[in-house]
């Protein structure tokens, strides 16, 4: 099974073995069998995954890829984006993450805002009215990180694009429209996160649509509708949402990803989609390689029709 199609190609990602974005048991799992296991599932590719958990010696990365085939796409950075103080700490984590990506030739480095408390506590529940996000002072500060983020990835030969994420300040497709009118001088992409997308209650297609010319990297998840209403009616935070398998195998849950390719293909996207499924580490219904495995067969069938 290749992980390709005549115009799409479909890598992995560490977060489907429950290695998420901050230290924890998760990280002491052997990155070799991990690669192994991608393989053996089918990808050609990979993202970075949270930076220290893959080696961050170049030439050590690029062995152990090079020897799988696999080639590495980009690295997730989740930065503040609102406070003034740490855009230094910004631009030094980009630059850091930059020159890993760029010894490997990695092409995207996929920028968003850093998840807070006080988001966490309504993600998936953001009110329409935009009364809990940003305002105009906060979103000036938006662009002049953005715009220094993007000298930074210029300086490296990366494509910068912008992942708009739950539990931050940048998570529905009204506060998505905001960053981008806010950030346009600086000619940064979209990073469409289907999953995402879902749980803040947007379609994916629609978005896909909506942001065609500046879509230039996708990362590909499904949500349970089952579980999604619980989150809807409850006060459960992202990690427990995740830890009730919100974000289930491909094909299982409600993005409508025939649609979606069609969309796509009528655009004339192509190129590489990284394949995720945030879980709780240890608690999987099923062993991840198992799950990334089920997730591409489908999205080769549904990407083909």
């Amino acid at each position: 099974m290749a992980a390709t199609t005549s115009r799409f190609k479909f890598a992995s990602a560490p977060n489907s073995w429950g290695v998420l974005d901050y230290p924890s048991p998760s990280w002491e799992q052997s990155y070799q069998k991990m690669l192994d296991e991608m393989v053996f599932a089918g990808y050609t590719g990979t993202e970075l995954g949270p930076y220290g958990f893959f080696p961050t010696d170049a030439k050590v990365l690029e062995r152990e890829l090079s020897q799988r085939n696999l080639k590495l796409l980009g690295s997730f950075v989740p930065v503040d984006l609102t406070d003034p103080a740490s855009t230094t700490i910004v631009v030094e984590q980009i630059r850091k993450v930059g020159d890993l990506l760029a010894a490997v030739g990695a092409p995207f480095l996929v920028l968003a805002d850093q998840q807070s408390p006080e988001r966490d506590r309504i993600a998936g529940r953001v009110p329409a009215d935009g009364s809990k996000g940003l305002n105009a002072e906060q979103w000036k500060q938006v662009a002049k990180v953005v715009a220094e983020a993007a000298k930074v990835a210029d300086e490296f030969g990366l494509d910068l694009v912008f992942h708009p994420h739950t539990s931050t300040y940048v998570e529905t497709p009204l506060e998505t429209e905001q960053f981008f009118d806010a950030t346009s001088a600086s000619k940064i992409g979209l990073c469409l996160d289907t999953g995402h997308c879902a749980y803040s209650g947007g379609d994916p297609v629609a978005e896909a649509e909506k942001f065609r010319k500046i879509l230039r990297f996708i990362h590909i998840k499904d949500v349970d509708d089952k579980v999604m209403a619980k989150v809807r009616r409850s006060d459960m935070n992202f990690e427990q949402a995740i830890a009730a398998n919100a974000f289930t195998i491909i094909g299982q849950g409600s993005v409508d990803f025939p649609a979606f390719f069609r969309v796509l293909e009528k655009n004339n996207y192509s190129g590489w989609m990284v394949v995720e499924q945030d879980v709780t580490f240890g608690a999987t219904l099923v062993p991840p390689v198992e799950s990334v495995a089920a997730s591409l067969k489908y999205l080769l069938q549904a990407s083909a029709r």
